[in-house]
């Protein structure tokens, strides 16, 4: 029998996580925190002596990704099928919670593993260097839980390596689709920072706005489009002192002169999901300012570059990854995000400003 798991069960999950791993075993205080806390599904398969397997599915916010972070079965059930039944119940658990893609880690040499899962229709994507607390490689293997009709391109991914340059590494992932010969580095990360900045930002160094990134593809020869909902100075509420509100202002009007003498478009008004999905099939990669605050829960605002679209999704690359909660690249590569909840997500502040820049060659 297979159901939800409760704190009763810390004692034999425990036990089963001692005997099926040597490394990478989740301790009780994890066990208690997903029990009661994560956005997660604990599920145990049960016989008459006792708990015999267990799926954990862990949820990521604000987008319609799942990832079933351990399976396990104990020797005595092996190759009896319930390995293949857990899995089942964890992909029934992320579907029932809207998800349409499934991920997960195994180790290269699991032929086991790798075999229960090919065998339900997953496949291969990505190779992780050295997640295991062994340092050993991981295989990153995903599934769609459901088929939508997309849009889509493909894009290089680049993770953004200081806290304020979300948007430049989602720039320079747009640029590099366009024009695969572009190298990234961090040279180039933090140049397009110091062409692209605000100066100032809520706390710590500037973040960068639509018109300075705008500003920085232009400069490298891609043709530009800019959106934003008026034209009202951007992140201006972000700070509290009047001079500092006087410098964003002298900012971006300079910004704005020189997109004026380049002839870049400025466009004031919403750029819906339908008109994006139709710009990316036409050739042009769009960088979207979202509030991080719908995935992370915190409020600062964020640059994404968005890689596909469907009737009912929007996929983005985040350049964001959050290591401290157990995040790689290839957890922010493709996330998928429910339309309604991109169009609730792609826009910042008290004004509910808006912003997407358009490149293309």
């Amino acid at each position: 029998m297979i159901r939800a798991a409760t704190l009763a069960d810390l004692e034999p999950l425990l036990a089963l996580e001692r005997q099926s791993f040597s490394s990478d075993q989740i301790s009780r205080r994890s066990f208690r925190h997903f029990l009661t806390r994560a956005h997660a599904r604990l599920q145990v398969y049960e016989d008459a002596q006792g708990v015999g397997g267990y799926a954990l599915v862990l949820f990521h916010r604000g987008t319609v990704l799942a990832r079933l972070y351990s399976l396990a079965v104990a020797g005595r059930l092996r190759g009896q099928g319930v390995g293949a039944a857990l899995l089942r119940a964890a992909e029934q658990a992320a579907h029932e919670e809207g998800c349409l893609t499934i991920r997960l880690e195994v180790r290269p040499d699991n032929d086991a593993a790798i075999a229960l899962y090919e065998r339900a229709g997953y496949r291969r994507f990505a190779l992780v260097p050295a997640y295991y607390e062994d340092a050993g490689d991981a295989l990153r293997l995903e599934k769609r839980l459901r088929e939508p009709e997309v849009v889509s391109r493909d894009c290089p991914y680049y993770a953004q390596t200081l806290d304020f340059t979300c948007g430049p590494a989602a720039l320079m992932m747009a640029m590099q689709a366009i024009e695969p010969s572009l190298a990234l580095d961090r040279k180039l990360e933090l140049r397009l920072w110091r062409e692209a900045t605000s100066i100032f930002m809520t706390s710590g160094h500037g973040g960068c706005g639509p018109y300075g990134l705008a500003l920085a593809a232009r400069r490298r020869g891609f043709a530009v489009e800019v959106f934003v909902r008026d034209a009202a100075t951007l992140f201006v509420d972000s700070v509290r002192t009047q001079e500092k509100k006087t410098v964003i202002r002298l900012v971006q009007e300079d910004m704005l002169t020189e997109l004026t003498e380049l002839v870049v478009p400025i466009h004031h008004r919403r750029l819906p999901a339908t008109e994006l999905g139709e710009r990316l099939a036409a050739g042009q990669m769009a960088v979207v300012l979202i509030s991080s605050w719908r995935i992370y829960r915190e409020k600062f605002p964020h640059w994404v570059v968005v890689t596909g679209c469907s009737r009912d999704y929007v996929w983005v690359h985040d350049p964001y990854v959050d290591y401290e909660q157990d995040k790689r690249p290839v957890d922010c590569i493709d996330l998928p995000i429910p339309r309604p909840e991109f169009e609730r997500m792609s826009r910042y502040g008290k004004s509910g400003q808006r912003a997407v820049v358009l490149i293309s060659r």
